[in-house]
């Protein structure tokens, strides 16, 4: 049996790995075609890159602070460090920068889950917790960056609106979720799907609900959704100082319109660093605010650049501290 699960997960894997990488190719194609490559590259050359000695600080303390909301969720079982977090993430965010199908996310877990002594099951269900919210915080963000901008469709504003407020009605039934875990468990025990099937869904959404529980204080809940609001203005500051080095403009909604919409891509299977998607993205979300095809290409190749360096080194930087922790 347990050569079969094996089997079958090997089978998983390559068919996702082939779903990602076609779907990386065919959005490159549709992204790079009629590209003005000569226009591309001395966009390049001609960078203001000093503007990357703002941005890089920013993005770096963004990264500690999102350190700090990871633990409002694990220190409301365990009292762990919040630089032991901090690495993890790291970590994390390293393996997803050059691994497959977000598996960052279960190396920081098992990293802190070992080191922490929480178990890796319970970071686990914090972490994808802090990733349902973020995605949620993340619609909420775009939708209300996307109306601060005024000049769009009646229809649109209407659908945007709409998109709001399932998000927020969304965010409340989470957060009330975990009052109801055994009519929830029941509910799932009920629906008819094979016992295996049926055990690993209840699983999952055990472990979400324990994840959940956290923000049942208020005061947590509070830190949460400051932390996130704090997170994202300081990438959306980032993001439009970064455009200045390939002299366009981008103002805080617009930036946050973009980040929301990279941020939820990132959910769709992908190559490792989300190439392919990251561009596709860009450019549809780039140009109607000014920006070429090839300024838009530059900017969002300039930013996965930085977010490699950075993630890297402070990814090696985790695993070396990790390693020394007891």
């Amino acid at each position: 049996m347990l050569k079969n699960d094996q089997q079958l997960n090997s089978r998983r894997s390559s068919w996702m790995f082939l779903f990602s990488f076609t779907l990386a190719v065919v959005l490159l194609y549709f992204t790079l075609r009629g590209l003005d490559w000569t226009t591309f590259w001395n966009t390049l050359k001609s960078g203001h890159y000093e503007f990357l000695l703002l941005t890089i600080p920013i993005v770096s303390i963004n990264y500690l602070i999102r350190a700090l909301r990871w633990s409002i969720f694990v220190r409301a079982e365990k009292k762990v460090p919040v630089l032991s977090v901090f690495w993890a993430n790291m970590v994390g965010y390293m393996g997803n920068a050059y691994l497959p199908a977000r598996a960052g996310e279960l190396l920081r877990s098992a990293f802190l889950g070992q080191k922490s002594g929480a178990g890796t099951s319970f970071i686990l269900a914090t972490a994808l917790t802090e990733r349902i919210l973020d995605a949620i915080s993340l619609v909420i963000i775009g939708t209300l960056s996307l109306l601060w901008q005024g000049q769009i469709n009646p229809a649109l504003v209407s659908a945007v609106k709409v998109i709001a407020l399932i998000s927020v009605l969304g965010l409340v039934v989470i957060i009330v979720a975990p009052l109801q875990e055994r009519f929830i468990l029941l509910i799932l025990g009920k629906l008819p799907l094979p016992l295996k099937i049926s055990g690993k869904v209840s699983d999952q959404v055990s472990r979400f609900l324990i994840g959940m529980r956290s923000l049942q204080n208020p005061r947590r809940l509070l830190a949460f959704i400051l932390l996130t609001a704090v997170i994202w203005l300081l990438d959306g500051i980032a993001s439009s100082i970064g455009a200045q080095v390939i002299s366009q403009r981008l103002n805080l909604g617009q930036s946050l319109i973009l980040l929301s919409a990279l941020g939820l891509s990132s959910a769709i299977p992908s190559t490792p660093g989300y190439v392919g998607v990251y561009q596709f993205v860009a450019v549809i979300v780039l140009t109607p605010f000014g920006f070429s095809r090839s300024d838009a290409l530059a900017y969002i190749l300039i930013s996965q650049v930085i977010n490699y360096v950075l993630v890297s080194i402070w990814g090696l930087l985790g695993l070396w501290q990790i390693n020394k922790i007891k």
